[in-house]
């Protein structure tokens, strides 16, 4: 349920966030969103997997009010408290904890209850009493969730999977019971066939263990989604060195005030959002930005925490800190599109919403019928035979089918999907890769590799290309700078061997501008225009054109002078990855419109889309993170269902937006923990191969509670219809005499249990 827009931004209104406990399905979520609906100016987005409820109140309701309309629609609400910064107690997993000791006794107890109910040489005299023995932790203790889901949906004449699952579990065992004490003798004798009883202990002991084990394994998906923010909040900086009176003290990053002026060293990630007091120096902002060059900063530059610094010293003074913070900022962005995306309800509880009831109606309409067939000479055996059709049928529509469709499928597809390296997070996303029909690629380090590499060297004198790579890469290689290391790298070649560079001397580095050094007897300087025009070099109109044109392609151009003279322009590009223009026909083919998403500039991003194949106008270029999410956002108000494929920091709120996230699993774990799927490596064909996989494991499912649902509707009738054919007593105390007297050839038939 979507919140209101006008009463989320009127003026009075508030959101609060409430941790609801109880909640088993689609249809809890509904009832809870009615309830506060209810409320004067209050809208409220429910969100089964995280239980919690985000509120939008623009009234004069309270918190307090907000909790009991909870606490009267059955559940247990409280107001949602932030979890510590280095909370690792499990917390996400108390509920699938608590399932795990109950599975392990009912599937302890359930293994002896089946093989002596259903295996004959297993039996033993009066085998019937020690069945019923061991079943009644199994269908009370360890069948409590689901006679407690039941009651609460039972006090407000609703009924769900459950509801059915607790009646045909209680009945089972109660009917049971009922024949064992009415008939001691009922299992007096060894080797009887499964025909030759009417108890039914195992079928009470399997149906709870097997949807026990349904919920568990959903239980440990489910509570996995908090992970995102506290994967987000730990790549803040933990500690800051902090300039008091000209000495530095290190404090604890969160105990930073604005105004505060503190340290960064290279290679130390920056405490907060800032200014640059003092210093120069490259910082590497891919995390935020998804940029995959380093921005040049000096003083009266902004910088943002948690970004890296990659070469000089830097001062900063604070201006942000705590949750004003560009993190912060970008954690609640997390939180609210995770908590907005309403959980679409499962196949299985939408119908059995309307299977229920009528199960429960073909039940009475049964014992009904049966004693109306047995009028007026109604006889004790024919009330426990009506009784023994009524639960026949409750025991035949229970749904173990329907509740193991979904885990079991998701267990082959997930398994599967674990061999070619691809995660998926829970059943509800296989039903969000059908609709799906517009893809967001994020382009460094989903398309592109993310990394620099030197991709052109053009010569403007006397030098060759080979000859200025190689002055330049033996310069460049003193120095720390992504951009140098990249220059150095291919002037090393591709067996990375040092020898092959000269020695530098008389080194100089410039931050944000350049290097100059003596190689060779050659002094060669390398960097921007302004570095060389600092170092007396002129520039003529032909060298710019020269450098217009490679800007003009997307590359990043550095200029080198050898002996004060230009001797060329070396290029480098965020390279795209091997295998993206085909895994973007692969997604075209699958019906998926693609759309590059970056926070590069223009020119970039339209040369890499051209490369895989991605149309101009599907190019949307210098892009940051909250305005990823807007784009998400868009896509999504033009009636399309978005995924989106990322791997960077800057990606996750997108992530979490998108109706279906992807994380690449070479990215970050904030990436990977925020979005629904995740393919392992950076190959991008494996996001085709995801969606491919998904939606055919979502095609088992469907196929599984097709069967389970005909298999029930198809007993249930049978059994409505059977009493006209052979009446049940007849029939079962047939064969529980002729069990008994073997040397009768022909069965016996008697009418009532007295007279077998």
């Amino acid at each position: 349920m979507a919140i209101d827009t006008d009463t989320a931004l009127s003026r009075n209104a508030r959101v609060v966030e409430l941790d609801i406990e109880g909640m088993t399905c689609a249809s809890c979520v509904g009832r809870v969103e009615r309830k506060l609906g209810k409320l004067e100016g209050v809208q409220a987005s429910v969100n089964l997997p995280l239980e919690s409820a985000q509120v939008t109140v623009s009234g004069d309701i309270s918190n307090q009010q907000l909790i009991d309309v909870v606490h009267a629609a059955g559940y247990s609400a409280t107001l949602h408290q932030p979890e510590p910064e280095h909370d690792d107690d499990g917390h996400h997993d108390v509920p699938a904890s608590t399932l795990k000791p109950r599975l392990i006794t009912a599937a302890l107890l359930t293994v002896p209850i089946f093989i002596i109910s259903m295996i004959p040489a297993a039996q033993f005299p009066h085998w019937g009493w020690a069945a019923a023995v061991l079943s009644v932790p199994v269908v009370t203790w360890s069948a409590w969730p689901f006679h407690r889901a039941a009651a609460i949906n039972a006090r407000h004449f609703s009924s769900t999977m459950d509801t059915l699952v607790s009646i045909g579990v209680a009945a089972a065992f109660l009917f049971s019971a009922y024949v064992l004490v009415s008939n001691p003798m009922a299992t007096a004798h060894t080797g009887m066939p499964m025909t030759a009883h009417a108890l039914y202990f195992e079928v009470a002991a399997v149906v709870t263990t097997f949807l026990l084990l349904g919920r568990y394994l959903e239980a440990n998906a489910k509570h996995r989604s908090g992970e995102a923010l506290k994967a987000l909040l730990n790549l803040g900086a933990k500690d800051a060195s902090v300039l008091r009176d000209g000495v530095e003290v290190k404090i604890p990053a969160g105990q930073l005030a604005a105004g505060d002026t503190f340290v960064v060293r290279p290679g130390e990630k920056i405490a907060t959002d800032g200014v640059v007091a003092d210093g120069n120096s490259a910082v590497n902002t891919s995390l935020i930005t998804g940029e995959s060059l380093p921005v040049d900063v000096s003083p009266g530059d902004t910088v943002t925490g948690a970004t890296i610094n990659t070469s000089g010293r830097l001062h900063v003074r604070a201006t942000r800190v705590g949750s004003d913070t560009t993190l912060a900022q970008m954690a609640k962005l997390v939180s609210q599109a995770q908590s907005g995306k309403a959980p679409i309800a499962r196949l299985a509880d939408r119908i059995s919403a309307v299977f229920v009831p009528i199960v429960l109606a073909i039940a009475v309409l049964t014992f009904g019928l049966w004693l109306l067939a047995a009028a007026p000479a109604l006889e004790p055996g024919e009330v426990q035979a009506a009784f023994t059709a009524a639960v026949a049928v409750l025991v035949i529509a229970c749904p173990c089918a329907l509740g193991l469709a979904t885990p079991t499928a998701l267990l082959t597809g997930t398994g599967r999907g674990a061999q070619l390296g691809i995660l998926i997070k829970g059943p509800q996303i296989l039903e969000d890769t059908r609709s799906v029909d517009t893809i967001v690629l994020d382009k460094t380090g989903t398309v592109t590799s993310g990394e620099l590499s030197v991709t052109d060297v053009v010569p403007l004198g006397s030098l060759s290309a080979e000859q200025v790579l190689h002055l330049a890469g033996s310069v460049e290689n003193a120095s720390e700078h992504p951009i140098a290391q990249a220059i150095a790298t291919a002037a090393r070649g591709s067996d990375h061997s040092e020898v092959r560079l000269s020695e530098v001397s008389d080194f100089h580095s410039a931050s944000g501008g350049g290097v100059r050094g003596t190689v060779d007897k050659h002094t060669v300087v390398a960097g921007r225009a302004g570095w060389l025009v600092e170092n007396g070099i002129e520039l003529t109109a032909e060298h710019e054109n020269v450098l217009r044109k490679q800007q003009d392609a997307g590359a990043t151009a550095i200029w080198v002078a050898v002996d004060g003279q230009v001797a060329g322009i070396i290029s480098l590009k965020d390279t795209v990855k091997e295998g993206s223009a085909a895994a973007v026909a692969r997604l075209k083919e699958l019906g998926l419109r693609p759309i590059l998403l970056t926070g590069d500039n223009s020119a970039v991003a339209a040369q890499v889309a051209a490369a895989v194949g991605i149309a101009a106008e599907d190019v949307m270029a210098e892009v940051l993170p909250e305005g990823k999410v807007d784009a998400v956002k868009k896509l999504q108000a033009e009636g399309r269902t978005v995924a989106m494929a990322g791997d960077g920091v800057n990606d996750a709120p997108a992530l979490a937006q998108a109706d279906l996230g992807i994380a690449m699993g070479s990215g970050t774990d904030v990436a990977i923990e925020a979005a629904d799927l995740t393919v392992m490596g950076n190959d991008l064909g494996k996001v085709a191969e995801s969606i491919e996989l998904s939606r055919r494991t979502l095609g088992t499912i469907k196929t599984n509670l097709f069967w389970a649902f005909f298999y029930n509707a198809i007993g249930t009738s049978n059994e409505l219809t059977a009493q006209h054919t052979s009446p049940l007593p007849e029939r079962d105390y047939r064969f529980c005499c002729t069990s008994q007297q073997a040397g009768h050839k022909e069965p016996i038939s008697f009418r009532t249990p007295l007279d077998c």
